[in-house]
């Protein structure tokens, strides 16, 4: 079975409950339920991991060589600050690809969340769905994981 890994980076712990106006109320084990029952109804195995440390981060990246077929990054506030979570991803890469996802839109925020270090070594990007962005990631994993054959 194939398997989607989901890192979800710092201060996504404390959604539902952090800036609800841009967030929204749905906390990080909402999300990582329904992420679990699509990918039952997919045929894919699933494993979430959320940390605040960028080195965690990294570790788990690095990880998934050799077992993982798709990665969901959202990397939080790491996505437009750390090149050591770029590099890991990019040593993965194309073997795993990478989709970026963001709950909110970052280019219609403040300006040093416009630009993502890590654009240049994704696969793909969905942002601005809240809960619904890690859904369409999955989707968009299991069709890269069948089109690969």
């Amino acid at each position: 079975m194939a398997l989607v890994s989901v890192i979800h980076g710092p201060n996504l712990n404390l959604l539902g409950t952090r800036e609800v106006s841009v967030y929204g109320r749905q906390t990080l084990p909402e999300i990582e339920a329904e992420l679990a029952s699509a990918a039952i109804e997919l045929g894919l195995e699933l494993e979430c991991y959320q940390s605040n440390h960028e080195g965690g981060i990294v570790d788990r990246v690095q990880s998934l060589r050799g077992r993982a077929d798709v990665l969901i990054l959202n990397a939080g506030g790491y996505t437009h600050s750390s090149v050591a979570i770029r590099d890991a991803v990019a040593a993965i890469a194309p073997e795993i690809p990478t989709l970026e996802v963001h709950l909110s839109i970052p280019e219609a925020r403040e300006a040093f969340r416009q630009h993502s270090l890590l654009a240049g070594v994704v696969r793909g990007r969905i942002e601005g769905l809240g809960g619904l962005s890690y859904l369409l990631a999955l989707h968009a994993a299991s069709r890269l994981i069948a089109d690969r054959g």
